[in-house]
């Protein structure tokens, strides 16, 4: 009898050696486990839910699959999944260095890069709706800044060659802000940011692309059990993940005239692509450092599953479609025996409840 190779499903070539163990840490794991279950729902003929926007920017639900997200069959011998890398074609759309991306998909026998994808792995529910029933279950979602600045490169790309199209849809309305960095001057302009926005992303609407793939792990309510139905994946388009902040950011505006993260996100995003029609490259660097807005800048922004679920909500999140018994035939060869979970004082107490009897 053969013996069964340390792996992920579907995951055959890769820079990552699943026989060692810190490739199963919890961030390596995080980002390399989606690959399997997208590789998992694809053998079992399923797509994912993919999260992308209407003509009338409205956020609708398709399916793709993995060959969509991949650029490439998932279960061909030519795909080879680059973990932390960097996506080369948009590295002269940037000055500086090009942050890595959680999964870039490569051609073995040409070399070539097909998609940047940024991954997160997230819980269902949250702590903000395990308390609700299971049909307004969400999830929440922390987004880096680097997302951003493939987010920016994802839309800019599509005006590499047509840099005066780009600033004919900006205008020049936003000229006279002399200081970027003086959040009051920046406020009067934020509404006329999120307009802007909408114009730039419907003129490539028919383009938009995978970016973000969310897959989901389902738990009973709030207890650390997996639920029977408990994996799931969503692939958020660029477009719609760009709709989402703005969507969030809109709300934000009236409630206070403060620059949130979610609002902070949107003068980044809306720079970097400024800035590109300006000068044909984005500078992220600088402008993530220097718009910070007193607030820091170690994650762009994070919304709760109250938020989210309403972008989200649709069977396969009430009722993932991969079960927990299947998780066995995702992660192979004993690779779980090297897992390194993060030892965490409160989830060792709820786990023990035999301390309180």
């Amino acid at each position: 009898m053969d013996i069964q190779k340390v792996g992920l499903f579907g995951i055959k070539h890769s820079n990552r050696d699943f026989t060692q163990a810190d490739t199963w840490g919890k961030n390596q794991f995080n980002s390399s486990f989606p690959a399997g279950l997208t590789n998992f729902l694809a053998s079992k003929k399923l797509e994912n839910v993919y999260i992308c926007l209407d003509k009338d920017l409205k956020i609708e639900h398709q399916k793709i699959s993995a060959e969509q997200l991949y650029g490439i069959d998932s279960t061909s011998e030519d795909l080879f999944f680059s973990f932390e890398s960097q996506y080369t074609p948009y590295q002269q759309l940037v000055i500086g260095t090009l942050p890595r991306v959680d999964l870039v998909t490569q051609s073995r026998n040409s070399g070539q890069v097909l998609r940047p994808i940024e991954v997160k792995l997230t819980a269902l529910p949250d702590n903000s709706t395990y308390n609700l029933s299971e049909e307004y279950y969400g999830c929440e979602i922390v987004i880096r800044s680097d997302t951003i600045v493939y987010l920016a490169c994802s839309i800019a790309s599509n005006f590499k060659d047509k840099q005066k199209q780009l600033s004919k849809l900006i205008g020049n309305k936003f000229d006279n802000i002399t200081d970027w960095a003086d959040g009051t001057a920046v406020w009067a302009h934020i509404t006329e940011m999120i307009v802007t926005i909408d114009k730039i992303i419907l003129s490539v609407l028919e383009k938009q692309e995978p970016i973000l793939l969310q897959p989901i792990w389902k738990t009973n309510g709030k207890s650390p059990k997996l639920s029977d139905n408990c994996l799931d994946a969503f692939v958020w388009s660029n477009i719609a993940f760009t709709q989402f902040f703005v969507d969030v950011a809109r709300g934000e505006l009236s409630s206070n005239n403060k620059i949130t993260r979610q609002i902070r996100t949107i003068i980044w995003l809306f720079k970097m692509l400024y800035d590109f029609a300006k000068n044909g490259q984005i500078n992220h660097h600088k402008i993530i450092d220097e718009l910070s807005y007193n607030t820091k800048n170690d994650k762009a922004f994070a919304v709760s599953g109250r938020v989210t679920h309403r972008y989200m909500t649709c069977a396969e999140l009430t009722k993932p479609r991969i079960e927990k018994k299947d998780i066995k035939k995702i992660i192979l060869g004993g690779g779980q025996n090297l897992l390194s979970p993060e030892r965490r004082f409160d989830a060792i107490i709820f786990n023990s409840p035999e301390l309180f009897s």
